[in-house]
């Protein structure tokens, strides 16, 4: 597609956000919603229009090549990334649960599930591969080293036992034996064939024509009906295109990156370029013209007052108060104003300290009204992401300017000079403003100038003091990398992508919670979650910054449903660090309290260093045991469980630092300790008949093997129900051996083969699956679930108000 086509998308985007922003930041807002379900039935909207534009601004973002829109774009795209996160978060308090079903909603708006999958943003690896790529170069350096220093020089190669080289000279010799052997049936039927050929006569050469057309007519014909069957079936939607307009695709996308790169490269330069030129030509007649207005603003102020006021603080705005066209009396009138504000915000927080404890009593002994509206939790809460200034301002910046600019001429879509101007002189102003007012305060205040620098010589010089001596001390970021790979706890990652994590949408989701059956979320749900709780908040600053803040989650399932894979396509979608606090990979490192404050401090320092980051922590029951078993004693699984939530509580809201933890035995914890220590937890369920079968397709292509109609993949995904992807890859690998990928186009895969090793597997049984369900519902939010499905959500702070009166007595 051309850049026009990509020009449209972000406009049809922007005005569909403008749009979308109207209709939720009305002129007068709405009271609170009743009902609840009416409630999230317009936030599931919301959520799924947000997702739309989302996934439009992304496209466009990802293949726009001119350097200035880009930015646009990326600031309207973090913004709604934000809003989207925001939405997720008020759709989990008011239905109290992590997974949502919104196949209702996609019916209504005419949509697929393939329309509400969260993309993950490609700027993500694209602008940050160069520090990707050196941090792992640096891994590996450091494994290369440490493996080194671990193995010492061993000349030779290890002897082998008698039972090994026994072996290998048997397989030697029957190899040969099989070659021999190979050799004496290929000289018996060269002589066979050489006794059976006769001169043939003229019936036998006409008979033998017969036969070679035949045999070429009907393999033309069953290769015409092939193509014609495949052909309609890729109109049909039933098979997947050809893997050409793939490739083709795919290298027009890399083409694009490639101008977007040099695109960015040349506008970085011009920007350099007009700063420069506009510091010269046009620097001293600002400067000029600002002095001018400053020193006519004192001396208005003078006449009007008959002294001269204060130069205005920089938290007031500075000298820009100045240059905004107001009198002297409105500044005197602002300030007076902004005076007269903290000496009433100070008389009424002492006011409202002593009517406080009055207030509190009153509210005990007051009981609520029957008739009462639902409290304001119905209430759309206002974003930190969009608001009516942002949509004012993207609407002048994108729809009134860019879409409605002449570009023609432009066909490269290269940066417009003028432009950069318009943006840097701003820039150049502000400088040439700092300047100016430093020169007059300089002036003004000249002896306090002195001893205030004075002061500041004396402190800084016993900074530098302090400093000097903590360098020492101090170590460098490399050196602290070093020895926590050597010790195990800073890991490299594995190539694993989030698309990797297969799974069907839940179609009959809506359906069942209508009947008051709580469903079991299905893998594309629960690949959602994750990419909006751990992907987008680690891989953007701003979105973390503003997104509600979620520090730790955990991932509970049984083994095989790829909890630690999630771990990987985290690290690996945000390019973060992965460092490993698991409870069987702490033990014996670092012993002692001390060792241990000291092993925490470390970890968590390099992944602030080193943000984003994953702390991974394996097996997380063992560090919350309610009994500890005799083989894992001398471990000591618990030593992390005081010190562990300390440092958790000083990650904040500007650290890209994420706490995942995986276990498989939840009922072997303390599930409040588990509950504080992890502030989402998420259940991943064996998957259902129609992930089943996109895995066993997915991955059978992806071991080699082809899909024909000999292989009947229904049977397949009804056979291994109960089983893990995990499972299915262990049975896919044992089939697929690469004799047998060879042997395809003779003979065919068929579903017989997969039965025998699935068979010898132990399956997931619905036993376990429900004891983790009756597990999940003792939880936080499935308490809060059950009981907003029971109707005894609004009997609780009743209950709590009766048993607090019975303790005072």
């Amino acid at each position: 597609m051309s850049q026009r086509t990509y020009n449209q998308l972000w406009a049809d985007a922007q005005l569909e956000l403008s749009c979308l922003l109207e209709e939720e930041l009305p002129a007068e807002p709405p009271g609170p919603e009743k009902d609840r379900v009416v409630f999230f039935q317009r936030l599931a909207v919301l959520f799924v229009r947000y997702t739309q534009i989302f996934r439009q601004l992304e496209k466009a973002y990802d293949l726009v090549v001119h350097p200035q829109k880009r930015r646009f774009i990326h600031s309207a795209l973090e913004s709604v990334m934000g809003r989207v996160l925001e939405l997720k978060n008020e759709m989990v308090e008011k239905e109290f649960s992590e997974y949502h079903y919104m196949d209702d909603v996609l019916h209504d708006l005419k949509l697929i599930p393939a329309d509400l999958e969260i993309p993950i943003p490609r700027y993500f690896h694209s602008e940050r591969s160069k520090e990707v790529q050196q941090r792992k170069a640096m891994l590996t350096d450091i494994l290369k080293m440490a493996e080194v220093t671990e193995t010492p020089e061993v000349s030779g190669k290890a002897a082998k036992s008698f039972k090994e080289a026994v072996k290998i000279i048997q397989v030697a010799e029957r190899a040969r034996q099989g070659r021999e052997r190979a050799k004496f049936n290929m000289k018996n039927l060269n002589m066979n064939t050489m006794y059976r050929i006769k001169e043939p006569g003229a019936e036998s050469a006409e008979s033998a024509a017969v036969c070679i057309q035949k045999v070429w007519k009907g393999y033309v014909q069953r290769k015409r009906t092939k193509t014609a069957r495949e052909e309609e079936m890729i109109l049909l939607g039933m098979y997947e295109e050809p893997r050409p307009a793939e490739m083709t695709a795919q290298a027009i996308a890399a083409s694009t990156r490639v101008k977007q790169m040099e695109h960015e490269e040349a506008y970085q330069k011009a920007t350099v370029d007009v700063m420069n030129q506009l510091r010269d030509v046009e620097g001293d007649d600002m400067s000029k013209s600002m002095k001018v207005q400053i020193q006519q603003w004192f001396t208005e102020c003078r006449n009007a007052t008959g002294t001269f006021p204060d130069y205005p603080d920089e938290e007031d705005g500075g000298s820009a108060l100045i240059f905004a066209e107001k009198t002297p009396q409105q500044v005197e009138s602002k300030f007076a104003a902004k005076e007269e504000e903290e000496a009433n915000a100070k008389a009424k927080g002492k006011e409202e300290k002593k009517e406080k404890g009055k207030s509190d009593k009153r509210k005990e002994d007051e009981e609520p009204p029957s008739d009462e509206p639902l409290p304001p939790r119905c209430v759309l809460m206002s974003s930190a992401n969009l608001s009516r200034a942002y949509l004012e301002s993207a609407s002048l910046s994108s729809s009134d300017f860019w879409h409605n600019r002449s570009e023609y001429g432009n066909f490269n879509q290269m940066h417009d000079p003028e432009l950069i101007k318009e943006e840097k002189r701003k820039v150049i102003e502000a400088e040439i403003r700092v300047k100016v007012r430093r020169r007059l305060q300089h002036t003004s205040h000249h002896c306090k100038s002195n001893s205030w620098l004075i002061s500041q010589q004396n402190t800084r010089l016993l900074l530098l003091k302090e400093i000097s001596s903590f360098i020492h001390i101090c170590r460098t970021l490399q050196s602290l990398c070093r020895e926590l790979v050597e010790q195990g706890l800073l890991k490299q990652t594995r190539n694993v992508q989030l698309q990797d994590f297969l799974g069907d949408y839940s179609y009959l989701g809506t359906t069942l919670r209508q009947h008051d059956i709580e469903p079991m979320p299905s893998l594309s749900d629960v690949r959602q979650v994750i990419s909006l709780y751990a992907v987008l908040p680690l891989g953007s600053q701003v979105v973390h910054e503003k997104a509600p803040l979620i520090k730790s989650v955990l991932l509970v399932g049984p083994t095989g449903v790829g909890k630690k894979m999630l771990v990987h396509a985290v690290c690996h979608e945000t390019g973060a660090c992965l460092f490993d606090l698991s409870p069987l990979n702490t033990a014996g490192k670092y012993p002692g309290k001390s060792g241990l404050a000291m092993m925490l401090h470390m970890v968590f320092k390099v992944a602030r260093l080193m943000q984003p980051s994953v702390i991974w922590i394996e097996d997380a029951e063992k560090m919350f045991y309610r009994k500890i078993p005799k083989e894992e004693k001398e471990l000591d699984p618990k030593r992390l469980k005081k010190d562990l939530p300390k440092f958790l509580k000083l990650i904040k809201g500007e650290d890209r630092v994420l706490i995942i933890g995986t276990t498989r035995d939840p009922h072997s914890a303390e599930i409040k300790s588990l509950c504080k220590m992890f502030s989402k937890i998420l259940l991943i369920p064996r998957p259902d008949y129609g992930s089943r079968r996109i895995l066993w397709k997915q991955l059978i292509r992806k071991h080699g093997g082809e899909g024909t109609e000999a292989l009947d993949l229904s049977s397949l995904a009804k056979i291994s129900d109960g089983y893990t992807p995990g499972h299915i890859v262990q049975v896919i690998q044992s089939v697929l051996t690469k004799h047998r990928v060879f042997q395809q186009a003779k003979r065919p895969l068929t579903a017989a083969e997969f039965i025998a090793p699935l068979a010898q597997i132990d399956p997931v049984f619905q036993e376990e699956e429900e004891a983790l369900k009756s597990w999940y519902a003792k939880t936080p939010l499935g308490k809060k679930r059950s009981k907003a499905a029971s109707g005894k959500e609004e009997e609780e702070p009743a209950k709590d108000k009766n048993t607090k009166k019975k303790g005072k007595k």
